[in-house]
């Protein structure tokens, strides 16, 4: 009788794909454009433009705007909070520290992987401000795709990090939309 031999778990050759994948992907920043994009992206996505996109809106829209802006800064404090508990719960390395071909293009802002912060953020702070401002859609979705992607171009975060980020940043938006009454992204 023959024995087979033990196949890898699931969660090994999701792992094993992953980091694949983050190779791929950080490759991309070996080309000079590429890397001061995704390099000015992320450090956009460090708070810069969210900060001036709340000063913005206080200035163009006045006490309409200040509302949406304290909306964005309470998210932006949960989420941040949300973030920081999770990271520390799960301690997950990030690529570059788990695999010595992957290449940091920028220096972490932490020292865990899961979940990505920034996208959590992008995400939140996108759909809450457009659920206050449909218009400034055109500017928020590209913005916070790429944000997303920035982070394993660099080689911070997998793109499982991203992806769970995604979604948090998806549910904390719709619970803050729903305790402000008045504001949907569905209005």
């Amino acid at each position: 009788m023959s024995r087979s031999l033990p196949s890898r778990s699931p969660t090994r050759r999701i792992a094993t794909a992953e980091s694949g994948w983050c190779l791929r992907a950080n490759r991309v920043c070996a080309r000079h454009g590429a890397l001061r994009f995704f390099a000015a992206v992320s450090r956009l996505g460090d708070g810069v433009f969210w900060y001036a996109l709340m000063g913005g809106l206080l200035l163009v829209d006045g006490m309409a705007g200040l509302r949406a802006s304290l909306h964005l800064a309470l998210t932006g404090l949960v989420a941040l909070i949300l973030y920081k508990a999770l990271k520390r719960w799960t301690k997950r390395p990030r690529p570059f520290a788990s695999d010595v071909r992957i290449r940091a293009w920028v220096a972490p802002l932490d020292e865990f992987s899961f979940p990505s912060g920034h996208t959590l953020h992008a995400v939140a702070f996108s759909l809450v401000a457009m659920a206050h401002y449909p218009v400034l859609a055109w500017l928020l979705v590209p913005f916070t795709a790429s944000v997303a992607a920035s982070r394993v171009m660099l080689g911070l975060h997998y793109p499982s990090d991203v992806l769970a980020a995604t979604g948090i940043g998806c549910a904390l938006a719709g619970v803050s939309l729903w305790l402000v009454p008045g504001v949907s992204l569905f209005a």
